[in-house]
Order: structure tokens, then C-alpha cells, then sequence
């Protein structure tokens, strides 16, 4: 029994060994082994100032904050009055992330 149990052992740190080692060799490069064109990075600031960055995970939160406003001020029921400090929190959290995509 203590061989078989011997040779699980040695099995298992064999496949994991082997697994990680070329893992670990195709893992990121660092920048510095990534050429960067001197004439490509002059006109990427102009660029950038002229087309901002897209938020897509801000587009979406504003469209469920939305539509979460929208289910909450159909609803028929009041729930003592946390539907609508449910509502005003929407509303605040709305203008945050206006503000947001303003600074784009």
C-alpha cells in the first residue's frame, strides 16, 4: 500500500510539474521585450485627445440603473417608503455616472 501510495505522490508532482513549467514560459512578456515605434507615439496623445476612451461598463451601468428606476416608479407598492429612497438613490447614482462618461 505504501508504493502505491508512493507512486500517486509521484505521479501527481510529475503532471503538475509538467504542467506548470510551460505555463509558466508562455506566461506575459515584459514590456521592455515589446518594440515600440518612436514615430507610432507622438500622434497617440493628439489621438487620445480627440477620440476619448469608450466606457462600456459605465453604458451598461447607466442603462440598468435606468431600467431599474423604471421597474421601481411602476411598481404598484409603496414598502413604507423605500421605493422611493430606493429611487433617489438611483437618481444620484445616475448623475455620478453622467459625470463620469462627461470626463471621458
Amino acid at each position: 500500500m505504501k508504493k502505491i501510495g508512493f507512486l500517486t505522490l509521484l505521479i501527481t508532482a510529475t503532471l503538475l510539474l509538467t504542467l506548470a513549467f510551460p505555463a509558466a514560459a508562455a506566461g506575459p512578456k515584459s514590456p521592455a521585450a515589446v518594440p515600440v515605434p518612436v514615430a507610432a507615439a507622438a500622434p497617440a496623445p493628439a489621438a487620445a485627445a480627440a477620440m476619448p476612451e469608450p466606457h462600456p461598463h459605465i453604458d451598461e451601468a447607466l442603462e440598468a440603473m435606468r431600467n431599474a428606476k423604471h421597474h421601481l416608479e411602476a411598481s404598484e407598492h409603496d414598502f413604507d417608503g423605500h421605493r422611493h429612497k430606493a429611487i433617489e438613490h438611483l437618481d444620484r447614482a445616475i448623475r455620478e455616472a453622467e459625470i463620469c462618461m462627461s470626463m471621458r
